[in-house]
Formats: structure tokens, sequence, C-alpha cells
């Protein structure tokens, strides 16, 4: 199920029954924890997350083979984003209500979206890029991440459940038709929570990823990065990005989010298949990316409903632990 597509599979199914049997015993750490290239493969939904009242999902397997992928030539792009490091506010917590499993029919009125492509040259759009495992080739790229501001200007943000391997991963910013007009960036870092790392937790299924300079220049020197926002209002309007596996072209969608469950968005917008998990929820009213799709259903079982865990303190430190291991 969800929105993330395994190299070389058209399934929307991820998880097969047989991975949650394994890892009952396995001790971790209790805290927020950075993983680079755990191998998750063999995790298991071992109970409930604190936070959250329904069964974790075991977390993806890797996305590809150990292959170097081809770098694309570097063109001149836009200053980067003067951003701050996110803030909590008082005002914008998630209520605590139970959450409920049942996907939500909008309301008579409401207004579904509209989806269609990206617009090509944008300050925004070119923060959005696909992440490929091996060749920079056509229909080999598998989710969708976006740079993140930060001190090191080196961080991504995509979904956990997109990855749990660094190996022959490459960012692709702004990608469109089978060219990257800024560069590739190789993935070096997963970070992900102890939630998420442990249990599979949907409620904390975001993670942050590390790259390497390439041609001396850091990912956010040359594109630019969206600052994080944490507890921000359910009710927000975004822009909704992603990658279809089988597209060469991001999706963008306006439209303002509602709540699944306590620590769950969901927003209406057509046509949003496999291959656009990880894609960033940016608030309109703000520029914060608030969302990455995934959470509940791996980011939804249907192309016309997405998801994202709710973004509270559990990003924040997770960006700051990233930020500071980074440095």
């Amino acid at each position: 199920m969800g929105k993330h597509r395994r190299q070389r599979s058209r399934r929307r199914g991820l998880l097969a029954p047989s991975l949650l049997t394994a890892l009952s015993a396995v001790a971790v750490a209790a805290v927020l924890t950075g993983t680079h290239g755990l191998d998750l493969s063999d995790a298991t939904a071992a109970g409930k997350a604190a936070r959250s009242t329904r069964t974790a999902a075991a977390p993806a397997p890797p996305t590809g083979p150990a292959t170097d992928p081809a770098a694309a030539t570097q063109v001149a792009a836009p200053a980067p984003s003067a951003s701050v490091t996110p803030t909590a506010s008082a005002t914008a917590a998630p209520a605590t209500a139970d959450p409920s499993t049942a996907t939500p029919t909008p309301a008579r009125g409401v207004d579904l979206g509209t989806t269609g492509p990206a617009p090509a040259e944008d300050r925004e759009t070119g923060t959005v890029g696909a992440l490929f495992s091996g060749a920079l080739a056509a229909g080999n790229h598998f989710c969708t991440a976006s740079v993140l501001h930060s001190a090191t200007g080196n961080l991504l943000l995509t979904a956990a459940h997109c990855l749990s391997s660094t190996d022959g991963v490459t960012f692709a910013p702004g990608y469109r038709d089978g060219s990257a007009p800024y560069g590739t960036w190789q993935v070096t870092a997963i970070h992900t929570t102890a939630g998420w790392s442990q249990k599979g937790d949907v409620d904390e299924d975001f993670a942050i990823l590390e790259t390497a300079p390439s041609n001396g220049r850091n990912v956010e020197d040359v594109v630019g990065g969206n600052r994080l926002g944490a507890d921000e209002p359910f009710g927000a309007t975004v822009r909704l990005y992603g990658y279809p596996a089988d597209s060469e072209t991001p999706l963008l969608c306006t439209n303002t989010t509602g709540q699944q469950s306590a620590y769950q968005r969901v927003v209406h917008c057509p046509a949003y298949p496999s291959g656009t998990s990880g894609g960033p929820w940016i608030n309109t009213a703000t520029g914060d990316v608030i969302g990455a799709i995934g959470g509940y259903q791996q980011g939804g079982d249907t192309d016309d409903v997405s998801y994202s865990a709710y973004f509270d303190h559990t990003v924040a430190e997770l960006y700051a632990q990233a930020e500071t291991g980074a440095a």
C-alpha cells in the first residue's frame, strides 16, 4: 500500500505479511537517533507508539541496488531562501481525540483541489526533486524529497518508509523530462526517529537525509531550501508536490489540509500515485514545509487522498539532531 514504489515494481503494496514476524527481541535506543544506512527490511511493527493508538506498519526494505548514479551538469540556480530554524507554536497543538482509521469523505462543497504539472524554473519547485536508485534515467526514481533550510546546507526531507539504505541513492532537484538542471547529490546518511526504527510508527514516518557536496557545493547553496514548520494548524492550505513513478514531471496541487487522526494530516488532491511519497506539504501562508506524503497507509491507498504524519516537536528534534550530525 501507499505511495512509495519499489524499484522495477508497480505494486502499491510494500509490506508482505511475512515481514511482521521478526525483530521482536531487538534492543535499541529509546531516544531519537540518526540511522546511517540502517537496513530495516526485517523490521516489525512491535506494539504501539506512545503517542498513537493505532498499530504501526513496518518500515519498507531498501530501495535499490548499490550502483553509482550518473551526475548531471550544474547550472545557475535561484539564491537560497532566507529561512530560520523551526520553532514550536503554543497555539497549534494537535487534538487529543481518539484517531479514526477511516478514509475521510470530503464534506459537501469542499474543494477537492486540482492537480497539474508543477511550474518549471520556479524557486520553490527547484527545491523539490526525485530520489534515484542507480543511474539518472527515466523510470528509475522511486520517491520524492525536498531541500530543508539548515545551517549545514545539505539536508533533505522525505518519508521514512522510502528508503533504509543510502547505497546508490541520489537526489535530483528540479528533475524534469530526464534532465537534472541543477545537478545531483549523493545521499550519505538517513536520520529517523526511534519510534520509526523500532516500531515503524506511522506517526513518525518522516526522515531527514544528509547529502555530500556536488562539484564543491551543497544542495541548498544551489537551489535554496524550505524552512521546517512544527506545530502548525491542521487547517492549513498547502502546496503539495510529488513525482509519480511513471512520470518525468512533478505534480502540484493546492488545497486545505484536515485532521485524519491525532497525529495525521490529510489532504484531497487528485492523481497522486506511487512515487509521490516524501513529497513536501508547503504552507502557502508561511512558506514552511509542514508535512511529507507518508504516514497513514504509507501516504494513502487511493491516488486522490494523501496523508502526512503531523509535524510537532518530534520532527523538530530530529531536525536538530540531523543538523548537528551533519555539521
